[in-house]
């Protein structure tokens, strides 16, 4: 931050829903990566150059209401907010209305927060966007940055403890994918599944999915969002399973694509391991200093590869294609990694050079309009100095594995 600014953080909204009910609250994650906090209306205020140091950092919560605790659950309380945060000073949110102004008028810039993740969609104007509208109108002439380009730059390093939340949440995954290996079958619909999922996470502890299940039987597979998860799975096809658990605010993020009856094909076997294939290149591949381009290039060399030995592409096709057009994009149209953390989708810097710390999925995919084939392999790896480690690498990968564990759960 430059010298003499203020930094604010707020809480996401309540969401209505239908009549009186509200959606389930979900923290704005760079104020709960900054507290720890997941309560509405909730506030951080930074400003490291204030002359009193206790209000250098303060925590702002709503002050609890025993009357309004009796029908929506009880409230953190001032020693609970430091305890979780760490922040020795905590005020409430009325108090604060007062005091905030000389606190503004004492800063040179303030610091405020928006979503800069680059796939966010959508008009809904929330409220970061309504605070900005309405801190510009009371202070006019204060100078004004961006809190998201700093925030982007820390959240892209894990820290160890952070990493072994996501190796939990990663772990009570990769645990209820094999009890999926175990329980389909042919007839079994795709909302029976993402119902196991929910049984699976939930019993172990997490508070369930970290984002919508994809399960997708047959060709619906080649789409990649898809989550209406409402088809039968039959006898031959392939189900691919995008999904991943919750833990301690933290996300994992699995895909694995099985045979419904528990035998892959011939075929689906040759498509299978070729995705395999670059799977474990790209993450081989992984490793600090290198620039994403430059990965995203070398993995669809390896996928084009991979497409000629199992007669999508030919060499003809290869050289055919031009620089922008690359040949496997017809058979794989999304990109290979993404960050990973509190956001599935998560913050960290997308045209620099991958840095030790930093978690990325690894999730290479072939998709066949001709043969309805969809196939997609997904783990999530954290980048080291030394080599990488594969928060899922105990989970059943291979054609082998995946066989295996569900032949004994068929007995």
């Amino acid at each position: 931050m430059e010298p003499g600014g203020i930094a604010l953080f707020v809480s996401n909204d309540e969401m209505p829903a239908n009549g009186d009910a509200h959606y389930p609250f979900r923290q704005s994650s760079d104020l709960f990566w900054l507290t720890g906090i997941y309560q509405e209306d909730s506030m951080l205020i930074l400003f490291p150059d204030h002359p009193d140091a206790k209000l250098r950092e303060v925590l702002v919560l709503v002050r609890p209401n025993l009357q309004k605790e009796k029908w929506d659950g009880k409230r953190l309380t001032a020693a609970e907010g430091r305890e979780i945060s760490g922040i020795g000073t905590v005020l409430w949110l009325d108090s604060t209305r007062a005091s905030l102004p000389e606190w503004i008028h004492m800063a040179g810039s303030i610091y405020l927060n928006t979503n800069e993740n680059d796939r966010r969609r959508g008009a809904l104007i929330t409220r970061d966007y309504r605070y900005i509208a309405e801190m510009k109108e009371k202070y006019p002439l204060h100078v004004y940055r961006r809190s998201a380009p700093i925030l982007r730059g820390l959240r892209g390093i894990k820290t160890a403890a952070e990493v072994e939340l996501m190796q939990e949440a990663a772990t009570i995954t990769g645990a209820t994918f094999e009890g999926l290996l175990r329980f389909i079958r042919p007839g079994v619909m795709e909302y029976e599944i993402e119902a196991e999922i929910w049984r699976g996470f939930v019993m172990r502890r997490s508070p369930g999915p970290a984002y919508e299940s994809i399960i997708a039987s047959g060709d619906r597979a080649r789409t990649l969002h898809y989550i209406a998860n409402n088809q039968e799975c039959r006898d031959g096809e392939l189900v691919l399973m995008d999904f991943g658990a919750q833990y301690g605010g933290y996300a994992a993020d699995l895909t694995r694509t099985v045979p419904v009856n528990g035998r892959f094909t011939r075929r689906q076997a040759e498509v299978y391991n070729a995705c395999l294939a670059v799977h474990i290149f790209a993450k081989n591949s992984l490793r600090p200093g290198l620039l994403p381009a430059d990965y995203v290039r070398q993995v669809g060399e390896e996928m084009e590869r991979q497409l000629v030995s199992i007669g999508l592409l030919t060499e003809s096709d290869l050289k055919n294609a031009g620089a922008e057009g690359a040949a496997y994009k017809k058979y794989m149209y999304h990109g290979v990694s993404h960050h990973l953390g509190i956001d599935v989708h998560d913050l960290g810097p997308r045209h620099e050079p991958f840095r030790e710390g930093m978690v990325l999925t690894v999730e290479p995919g072939i998709y066949i309009e001709e043969e309805q084939l969809g196939i997609r392999i997904e783990n999530d790896v954290w980048i080291g100095a030394d080599g990488n480690v594969d928060l899922m690498a105990k989970v059943p990968i291979t054609v082998e594995e995946i066989e295996r564990v569900m032949a004994h759960g068929k007995k």
